[in-house]
């Protein structure tokens, strides 16, 4: 009984790194796969670098061509935030 009691804190602390780090951060992982996925013609978007553009065209390499300001740039899906993205497209709520 007392090996059991004794692995109790080790298992709990294993149970609580799974819970609150590591799910979090597989589900964010599959959100962001189908955001990529989810692209089409004519998306506006946000890379994690900062570009602001539209999807123009889509390949199968898992690629991607933005316009911008700059021109035409060539990006990997992985490359657009999800987050910053939707804040892009999200409609504006007008404050009186």
């Amino acid at each position: 009984m007392e090996n059991i009691t004794g692995f109790l804190p080790l298992l709990a602390m294993i149970a609580v790194v799974y819970l609150f780090m590591i799910r979090p951060q597989m589900q964010r992982q599959k959100k962001e796969k189908k955001f990529a996925e989810a692209l089409k013609r004519g998306d506006r978007v946000v890379t994690k670098s900062g570009l602001h553009g539209k999807v123009l065209e889509l390949n199968s390499d898992g690629t991607c061509i933005i316009e911008s300001g700059a021109g035409k740039l060539k990006y990997e899906r992985s490359a657009i935030s999800m987050e910053m993205s939707a804040k892009l497209n999200a409609p504006v709520v007008e404050k009186k």
